[in-house]
């Protein structure tokens, strides 16, 4: 592992549930890729998830990930209470059923491959690659809608 490869992502919903949207920006040594994707019946949660899992799905071999997400959810999720759901089969504190299973288990398979660093950014707040994320996630959400 060399370079850092920055990472950006977003998801965003129109209604939620609803026709939903990911996008991610990605950086490395002077080279820019853009995804997006969307869903036409998701939630909000569900497209924050899919940003980070197509986006890490996307690098074709294991490296090093500044990844800088807007979502707390999905940031503490990974790092701070996956271990517990794990261990408790699959359930939160409450015993309730983790929402989002399948891509709970999606994201740490991605996120394995890698040495990731994480960072909360706030959204809507000036940062150019968090605001072209967004843009990208927007994107797919009028694509999962059937506007183009």
């Amino acid at each position: 592992m060399t370079d850092t490869i920055e990472i950006w992502t977003d998801g965003a919903c129109s209604g939620n549930p609803g026709p939903g949207g990911w996008g991610a920006v990605m950086r490395s040594s002077g080279h820019l890729k853009e995804l997006f994707g969307g869903d036409p019946a998701t939630t909000n949660n569900r497209m924050e998830m899919m940003a980070v899992i197509e986006a890490l799905n996307a690098l074709k071999r294991s490296s090093k990930v500044t990844l800088h997400v807007d979502s707390t959810y999905v940031k503490d999720g990974l790092t701070k209470w996956i271990k517990g759901w794990k261990r408790n089969g699959w359930k939160t504190a409450d015993k309730k059923p983790v929402k989002n299973q399948e891509l709970w288990m999606a994201m740490e398979e991605a996120c394995a491959r890698h040495d990731i660093t994480w960072k909360w950014v706030k959204g809507h707040s000036g940062d150019p690659n968090n605001d072209r994320a967004d843009e990208l996630a927007r994107q797919g959400t009028d694509e999962a809608r059937g506007r183009k």
